[in-house]
């Protein structure tokens, strides 16, 4: 029987889409973009099976839980809700089951739905649905050998996709009305180091694309950033690229980053921060901290914070170590939770000290922005070409600009007025 990357046989998968067959599905999913991108193309592939999709697991003849197990509290969320939900038929997808599927089966039994099964049959059917922000994904796996981490065991060695498929999807996506493209993968920045070809090829090719729309770049690990930093600086001159760069740094110590397996240094991660801002001085720069991460030192952690400070990020992620099944062998020298905890509080505020004062000259200024998401009724989410979000209490069209007043700071967000 032939079998998929997950290692589950196609003709299990082909069975599972049949039980869900004109079925009223509820869907919950969690973790990252990629994540919510397999279940927008779940979607179509069950549209195509003739089901329905509901909001309510109780209006649902089927369930099915796209999974995250990426730190522990998120593994134990998961196993709570596959628990609560078992009463239903119950389908399980995402990066669990390819990692713990003993897990999942001690407290339920449901079907498994591997992800490269969703792909394969999404391709077979390539439609997208409405709505002003679309996901990409533009490659499977990862080159990383970081010591901590459970998504690259799960998702496996770097597969980047064709070119010409992510052309059409994004084309795809235009045609439906959406504005912002989000491409995606577990480090976008590793594109086509398995095929011959890199990010910022990929990038220029995409430009020639006709239609009101912008591409943010997702996530993108500074270790595979490097080799094409200057040409990625250069793309990034594309009116069609959002001003804004996803780049986890982790750790502020060179020391803790070795022991994390990242394969850069702080001096590294800065030098790229600084390529980009030098040519876009106002470019938004998101990054990722772990905290905790066993052998952090008082002193490590000071050079965490003071790394926050030098850069201002427009955001900063903060995540408390946990040890994963498969990873380094840190968990006999894992910190008290209370250790983790207050150090993600420190760190946390001292990040939203940096975008008060990022943001506070910005208030009562004037910004061009274009609206990307329907929040509720009377109420818009729109981006700056930095990606700034800035919601405004009126109706407006995906897709329109917009001039606004910037009236209030929410740290993460702008509320802004219409001018005129």
């Amino acid at each position: 029987m032939e079998e998929n990357r997950s290692g589950y046989p196609s003709r299990d998968t082909k069975d599972v889409f049949a039980a869900l067959a004109q079925k009223r599905v509820y869907i919950e999913t969690y973790g990252c973009s990629y994540n919510f991108g397999d279940t927008a193309n779940l979607v179509e592939v069950l549209k195509h099976y003739g089901s329905t999709r509901v909001a309510s697991p109780d209006d649902a003849d089927a369930v099915i839980v796209n999974t995250c197990t990426v730190v522990g509290s998120t593994e134990r969320r998961m196993l709570r809700r596959l628990f609560a939900l078992q009463e239903k038929p119950l389908f399980v997808t995402g990066c669990m089951p390819l990692v713990q599927r003993e897990a999942i089966l001690s407290v339920c039994s449901p079907l498994i739905i591997p992800p490269d099964a969703i792909r394969k049959a999404y391709l077979r059917v390539r439609t997208v649905a409405p709505g002003g922000i679309g996901i990409v994904q533009i490659a499977q796996g990862c080159l990383g050998r970081c010591t901590y981490c459970i998504t690259r065991r799960a998702r496996g060695p770097l597969a980047s996709f064709p070119k010409h498929e992510i052309r059409e999807k994004i084309r795809s996506f235009i045609g439906a009305g959406a504005y912002e493209i989000q491409l995606t993968a577990q480090d976008v920045s590793a594109y086509g180091r398995d095929t011959g070809t890199d990010l910022p090829t990929l990038l220029s090719s995409l430009s020639d694309l006709k239609g009101n729309y912008r591409i943010r770049i997702g996530m993108m690990n500074p270790a595979t950033v490097l080799p094409v930093l200057d040409d990625l600086v250069d793309v990034y001159a594309s009116d069609r690229i959002f001003r804004f760069v996803h780049l986890p740094v982790q750790s502020g110590s060179d020391c803790i980053l070795e022991r994390m397996g990242r394969g850069y240094t702080v001096k590294e991660f800065l030098e790229i921060v600084s390529a980009f801002r030098r040519r876009y001085p106002g470019i938004s720069i998101a990054t990722d901290f772990i905290v905790g991460f066993p052998g952090e030192t008082e002193d490590d952690f000071s050079r965490s914070l003071a790394l926050v400070g030098r850069t201002k990020p427009a955001k900063v992620n903060v995540t408390r170590y946990s040890h994963r099944p498969f990873t380094g062998p840190f968990a006999e020298n894992d910190f008290p939770d209370s250790v983790k905890k207050d150090r993600s509080r420190l760190l946390n505020a001292y990040a939203e000290e940096q975008y008060s004062a990022v943001n506070r000259p910005l208030l009562g200024t004037t910004v061009s922005c274009v609206v990307t998401e329907k929040l509720r009724p009377g109420s818009v989410m729109a981006r700056t070409a930095t990606y700034q979000g800035v919601v405004i209490g009126t109706d407006l069209p995906i897709g329109a600009a917009a001039e606004v007043i910037l009236k209030k700071d929410r740290k993460y967000f702008f509320m802004g007025d219409l001018v005129g």
